[in-house]
């Protein structure tokens, strides 16, 4: 008894995960980070809870992290383009199976 061969192409990797997760984590993750950096949300946080002591290093983490949650959602984009015009596969996660 032969086992299905899979055939794995450049567009099935690509498409291979759930890309809508994927960019609401990264547009949540950009909202929570520029409301962090920009307002006095955190601070205001971390005085109410007696770490004041640590608002002079919140720019150390809020702003790194803000550029990876802007990257995460532009590669999440990308992601969603390339597997809207470039034929990528009908469900998130389907993996195209021939029989040889």
């Amino acid at each position: 008894m032969k086992n299905p061969k899979r055939s794995i192409t450049l567009i099935d990797r690509i498409c291979g995960g759930d890309s809508r997760n994927l960019l609401s984590i990264g547009i949540i993750g950009t909202v929570v980070a520029a409301l962090c950096c920009f307002t006095p949300v955190l601070v205001l946080l971390f005085g109410a809870v007696g770490l004041s002591a640590l608002t002079g290093y919140l720019d150390y983490v809020l702003i790194p992290a803000l550029l990876i949650f802007i990257g995460l959602t532009f590669y999440a984009v990308f992601r969603k383009r390339a597997c809207d015009t470039k034929g990528g596969s009908e469900k998130d996660g389907e993996i195209s199976e021939e029989t040889k």
